[in-house]
C-alpha cells in the first residue's frame, strides 16, 4: 500500500511542489488507485501529479471525505483531466446547504451541483462501510463519537427553511488493513480522530493500529482536548503519525513530543508505503 500527497497545507522545505489549503492523497492498493479528496482546486494537485509522474487517467475512483470546498473544490478539473467516467463515492449528504456564519454568512460546502459532476462521473452514494478494493474500506458515518469529541464547529444547514446546527454527519474516512496493522486515512476528521480510529478497529476487528494519516482538526482544540487526543493514541497503540492540514501547531507539537521519530509532517510529495 502505498499513500502519497499530493496536495497539503505545506509544500516542504526547498520543495518543487505546490501547497494550498486543502488536502489531496493517492491511496493505491492491490492493483487500483483512489484519490482521496481534490484539494480547494484542481491547478495544484495536477502540478503536483506531473511532478510525481502520475498520469491523471491512471486514477480509479475518487473519494470524498466530506464537503468542505478546500476537500472537493478541485473535483470537476480532476475529473476532466482523467478523461473518463470513473466512481466518485461520497456520503448521500455531501450536496446539502453548509455554511458558516461568521466573520460573514458564507457556503464553505462542495462548490459544485449534483449535476455538474454526474456529467463527468458516476456518483455513488453511501452512509454505511462499503469495500472499495481488497481491505480497504470506507468508514461510513461515525455514529459513535467520544464525548470530548462532539463537534464544535459553529457550521449550518437547512432542514427544509430552517437554519440548524450541522453535525458534519459526512465525514467518513479510509481504513486499509496491512501486513503490520490498519493504516487510518482522514480528511479533517471533523468526527474526531479518536472515533474514528475506534470505530476502524470495531469494524475491521483488528486491533494493532500502524498509521493515522491526515488532518486532526485541533487547530482551535483546547489543551485539555489535545492531551487526552494524544494520550487516547498512546493507549490504542497507535504507531505512526502523519498529520497536518488543520491539525494546529500545538497539536503537531504534543504529538511530536509524544511519538519523537514516530511523528511525521505531512506535506505536499510526501510519500509513504506500508508492506501489503
Amino acid at each position: 500500500m502505498r499513500v502519497t500527497v499530493l496536495v497539503e497545507d505545506y509544500s516542504g522545505y526547498e520543495s518543487p511542489f505546490l501547497a494550498q489549503h486543502g488536502v489531496s492523497f493517492l491511496v493505491e492498493k492491490g492493483g487500483k488507485r483512489i484519490l482521496f479528496d481534490t484539494g480547494q482546486s484542481a491547478e495544484p494537485v495536477l502540478h503536483n501529479m506531473e511532478l510525481l509522474g502520475i498520469e491523471p487517467g491512471s486514477i480509479d475512483y475518487i473519494f470524498l471525505s466530506h464537503c468542505h470546498y478546500d476537500h472537493t473544490g478541485g473535483l470537476l478539473g480532476i475529473l476532466k483531466a482523467v478523461g473518463r467516467r470513473i466512481p466518485v463515492i461520497a456520503h448521500p449528504e455531501i450536496f446539502r446547504k453548509h455554511f458558516i456564519t461568521k466573520p460573514y454568512l458564507r457556503s464553505v460546502g462542495i462548490p459544485f451541483r449534483r449535476d455538474e459532476i454526474e456529467e463527468l462521473a458516476e456518483l455513488y452514494f453511501t452512509a454505511e462501510l462499503i469495500e472499495i478494493v481488497e481491505d480497504l474500506y470506507s468508514t461510513g458515518e461515525i455514529r459513535g463519537r467520544e464525548d470530548f469529541e462532539k463537534a464544535n464547529l459553529e457550521v449550518y444547514t437547512l432542514r427544509g427553511r430552517k437554519v440548524i446546527k450541522d453535525e458534519l454527519l459526512d465525514d467518513t474516512s479510509l481504513v486499509a488493513k496491512t501486513e503490520e496493522g490498519l493504516v487510518v486515512v482522514s480528511g479533517c476528521s471533523h468526527a474526531g480522530i479518536v472515533s474514528i480510529v475506534k470505530h476502524a478497529i470495531r469494524l475491521t476487528g483488528e486491533k494493532r493500529v500502524k498509521a493515522i494519516i491526515g488532518g486532526f482538526h485541533l487547530i482551535d482544540a483546547s489543551e485539555e482536548r489535545i492531551e487526552r487526543t494524544v494520550r487516547e493514541f498512546l493507549e490504542l497503540g497507535v504507531e505512526e503519525v502523519y498529520t497536518g492540514h488543520c491539525t494546529g501547531l500545538k497539536a503537531e507539537a504534543a504529538f511530536l513530543q509524544a511519538y519523537g521519530e514516530r511523528f511525521h509532517k505531512l506535506h505536499s510529495g510526501v510519500v509513504i508505503d506500508f508492506p501489503d
